[in-house]
């Protein structure tokens, strides 16, 4: 029986018997862990459960971001031990790398030093969910193991103007600005680059990860194209046919250049895996929050 801690952006394109939302029972909790694994008997658990945001929300909000995720990796992952579980994945960032390191970012770059300032507290929780695997995999001799995914993006996501990521935050954004006859604010200079992968794409990718990837270290993944802010934007205006005014307010933080990763290691076990294009996947996005307006998350 499979468990998925999620049914938002991620949960929501995986195959599972069982999706847990935050209504159900919150995975901060230890007890209310204890009785979902009871309740459920699980064998397989991929755990994309998460308090996630944008550049704004982790900056505001350093304490919860650290505590929410550090408490829900936790008893996830010990609870799923002594429940028995077989196969566990669960679900890091690209946040966990240094800011300060050698691009591109591969999977044995991690603890090379200290991550961002901008969302160091959600890092470090997501690093210690890496620690936590290692350990149990060579103590317990385990099959668990976690993905790093970089910025996903598709329906279900959260387009909170304000806790949301970079994508569904600026669909949302635009959405508004056409419907109300107002310009488009961007923060920043839009010049920093972001590789964007499909939810689509990380569910398939994590469904041979929990079946056939079995490595110590994590694995990447990431298609390894780079875009801008700027091109971001100007895919959405293109979409959207937004003929408003565009404002790059350059007085706003854009949190870190670049953070190219490598999906060497991705290409290597799957050479002929086919990545949606960021066109095709904007489009579904946006077609999907305009007919979900009034019950998507924002």
């Amino acid at each position: 029986m499979r468990l998925i801690t999620g049914n938002g952006l991620v949960g929501s394109a995986l195959e599972g018997d069982v999706k847990i939302s935050s209504s159900h029972f919150d995975l901060r909790n230890t007890e209310s862990v204890k009785s979902m694994f009871k309740f459920y008997q699980p064998t397989e658990v991929i755990h994309t459960a998460a308090k996630v945001g944008g550049l704004g929300s982790n900056m505001k909000y350093k304490g919860e971001y650290f505590y929410d995720n550090i408490m829900m990796n936790t008893n996830v992952i010990e609870q799923a031990r002594k429940n028995g579980v077989d196969k566990l994945v669960t679900f890091l960032s690209t946040c966990v790398f240094p800011d300060n390191v050698e691009y591109p970012l591969t999977e044995n770059k991690i603890h090379l030093g200290e991550p961002h300032t901008s969302n160091n507290a959600y890092a470090y929780a997501k690093r210690m969910a890496d620690i936590q695997i290692r350990a149990y995999r060579e103590q317990y001799g385990l099959q668990y193991k976690s993905v790093i995914p970089t910025n996903i993006y598709g329906p279900n996501d959260n387009f909170s103007l304000e806790h949301g990521h970079v994508i569904p935050m600026l669909i949302h954004k635009m959405y508004l600005a056409q419907k109300n006859n107002t310009p488009f604010e961007v923060w920043g200079t839009g010049k920093p680059l972001r590789e964007f992968i499909y939810s689509k794409d990380v569910a398939r990718l994590t469904e041979w990860v929990l079946d056939e990837y079995n490595e110590d270290e994590p694995i990447i993944l990431t298609t390894s194209q780079e875009i801008s802010i700027k091109d971001l934007v100007d895919l959405l205006v293109e979409e959207f046919n937004f003929n408003g005014e565009v404002i790059f307010d350059t007085s706003k933080p854009e949190g870190q250049f670049r953070k190219p990763s490598h999906n060497s290691k991705i290409k290597h076990y799957l050479p002929d895996f086919k990545f949606t294009a960021i066109e095709v996947g904007i489009k579904e996005t946006v077609n999907w929050f305009r007919e979900n307006y009034e019950k998507a998350r924002k």
